[in-house]
């Protein structure tokens, strides 16, 4: 199979674990929102991004190495009990210590609500963990079937919890513990992962590896936690709980870009690290970057033109000051969606290192910015930030991946594409009608135009499948007759 008929397929088959995931948490949103009052999805908030930004570095980001060390030992059974060993045993420890810590910090909580926090956070990182390592093990079906489950249960469990038995915060943290506790169950049992835990295998030889691997990592997910935690929080602590729900509802429209972000980011590394061997590597990466950067241009002008209907059927009335900054947060992650493809070129190469020093400078970039402007500009400090340093992680990314691989960039047509954003980006803060339909029109012209061959294969692939379910029922009412 060709390096791109891989990648679509993973993609594709990764794109199941990722939608499901992001639609449950929109179907959710209007519940939390209504059944929790500003203060309680605050404080909701700030537990989800904890637990995916903040408590995976307490584990040093060795979960990050299973999924590399694995795909170079896919048919080595020994080795991969060797690497899934000392991975559990190693993310164990240091979590058990870290929550209990972490239970006498968040004093201020009932008792009861810290308990289930803490095992949430528990259980999130043992379920990463294997899904990485199912990733590493090439089970993709099983990543995404995992993701499914987890995300059903979130919108299943939040349904019966804070809607229908109104428990509020408990209720909606009691739902993520029960959502990552199924999908945990399900991994081990599906891919049998028990059969690859064993006290023979601990070796510190191979965790010192993998620790080497992964441990540059931490600053890259410190930095991250910066850039999105750290918003959060300065908007907490200078402007109240109750803003910090507002910026958060502003961050869910734009986080759908990050689905199709993710599903490719994971299927690109992939592809990445086993095209890093090959001569023609900085052709592929340089053919790879431009149809990214188009694809996601593509996807980011349909969310931006879809906005004002999906704003207003998604989120209340109360959070209308939201819609302000929705349009920057746009930019700033489309910046971060290149900047991760970027990152997995370093990943390839195994260049952890660089991974973690360019994120770390965006990280004080964002701080900066956020801090010395938070008393002028109120909320704008927070969503500017964030684009800001994006901006310049994606400047800082283009230059310095040039040392691993020949990568070659259109800068002409980066720029056209950019401003076009832009000029959506503002069609779409108008909040008129009459600039609504032209920025629908405008999205798709864009996107057919960007993405010409994609568009025609997916309409060729359309057209096929029609015919042969057209097929399929004329030969059954021929069979009839």
């Amino acid at each position: 199979m060709s390096r791109e008929k891989n990648l679509v397929k993973n993609t594709f088959v990764l794109s199941i674990g990722t939608f499901l995931p992001k639609l449950a948490t929109f179907i959710t949103l209007p519940i939390l929102t209504g059944c929790l009052t500003k203060e309680e999805y605050g404080t909701y908030d700030l537990i989800t991004v904890l637990a995916s930004l903040l408590l995976p570095a307490v584990t040093l980001q060795l979960q990050t190495a299973a999924f590399r060390f694995l795909i170079d030992c896919r048919q080595d059974e020994e080795k991969k009990k060797d690497i899934i060993t000392n991975i559990y045993l190693f993310i164990t420890l240091t979590s058990i210590v870290t929550l209990v810590v972490t239970y006498f910090v968040l004093s201020k909580y009932d008792s009861t609500l810290r308990i289930v926090i803490c095992l949430y956070f528990f259980a999130d990182i043992l379920a990463n963990a294997a899904r990485q390592i199912v990733r590493g093990l090439s089970a993709n079906m099983s990543y995404s079937v995992s993701a499914i489950l987890a995300s059903l249960g979130k919108m299943i469990f939040a349904i019966v919890f804070v809607w229908y038995l109104h428990i509020g915060l408990f209720g909606a943290t009691l739902a993520l513990l029960a959502s990552e506790l199924i999908s945990l169950v399900y991994l081990f049992i599906r891919q049998k992962l028990f059969r690859y835990i064993s006290p023979k295998h601990l070796s510190f030889s191979t965790l010192k590896e993998m620790l080497g691997f992964s441990w540059p990592v931490v600053p890259n997910q410190m930095s991250l936690w910066v850039m999105q935690l750290s918003d959060r929080l300065v908007v907490t602590s200078f402007m109240g709980v109750a803003v910090n729900a507002v910026y958060a509802v502003a961050n869910k429209l734009p986080s759908l870009l990050t689905l199709a972000q993710n599903t490719f980011t994971m299927a690109w590394q992939e592809n990445a690290s086993i095209a890093s061997k090959d001569e023609d590597a900085g052709k592929y990466y340089s053919s790879m970057f431009k149809a990214y950067y188009d694809l996601i241009a593509g996807f980011l002008g349909v969310l931006i033109a879809l906005t004002p209907l999906l704003f207003k059927l998604l989120v209340r009335n109360n959070y209308d000051e939201a819609y302000n900054h929705i349009a920057i947060l746009y930019m700033a992650l489309f910046f971060r969606s290149i900047c991760s493809f970027l990152g997995g070129i370093y990943v390839a190469y195994k260049k952890t290192k660089s991974i973690g020093i360019t994120s770390m400078l965006a990280a004080i970039c964002n701080l900066t910015v956020d801090l010395s402007m938070i008393h002028f500009i109120g909320l704008y400090a927070a969503s500017g930030s964030t684009l800001i340093s994006y901006v310049f992680l994606f400047l800082y990314r283009m230059k310095d991946v040039k040392k691993l691989v020949k990568i070659t960039y259109d800068y002409k047509h980066i720029i056209i594409v950019m401003l076009i954003m832009v000029a959506e980006c503002g069609l779409c803060m108008m909040r008129y009608w009459v600039f609504d339909v032209i920025n629908i029109v405008l999205s798709v012209i864009v996107f057919i135009v960007l993405n010409k061959d994609f568009t025609v294969k997916m309409f060729k692939a359309g057209k096929n499948a029609v015919k042969k379910f057209s097929k399929k029922i004329f030969k059954r009412k021929k069979k009839d007759n």
